[in-house]
């Protein structure tokens, strides 16, 4: 299976986790969380993503999910990027629980649910609802 590292920042990634898990009675990847914090150190994190990533990885790939193209979570992301490594930025909760319904795929079939997933998961409601 592919394993999968959410890098957030503060706890968003472990909030996401934990809420998709209750939703869902279980995780069905390997998956670890990286928060980070205001003040970084981004060599030290780049190194701990990369301690994360070894940990996750069942042979299968690793899908890393981040929240904000462009900020440090994912600029430490990107640095992740080679062969087995995938990264979609714009992490959500609608991403997050595609991605655990179809823990089955490969990587690059996984990173195209994620990313449909995020899209597909935001609605503008309107005064009558949802």
């Amino acid at each position: 299976m592919v394993g999968l590292l959410l890098i957030t920042h503060g706890r968003l990634g472990e909030a996401l986790l934990e809420t998709a898990e209750q939703m869902l009675g279980v995780c069905p990847l390997a998956a670890a969380t990286l928060a980070v914090g205001r003040e970084v150190d981004p060599e030290s994190l780049e190194r701990r993503a990369r301690a994360l990533l070894a940990q996750v990885d069942q042979g299968e790939g690793v899908l890393v999910l981040t929240d904000i193209f462009g900020s440090t979570p994912a600029n430490v992301a990107s640095k992740l990027q080679g062969p087995g490594v995938r990264v979609v930025a714009g992490l959500n909760l609608p991403m997050l629980i595609r991605v655990l319904n179809y823990p089955e795929l490969g990587l690059e079939e996984l990173a195209a649910k994620a990313e449909s997933g995020g899209r597909d998961g935001v609605f503008l409601c309107g005064p009558s609802g949802c």
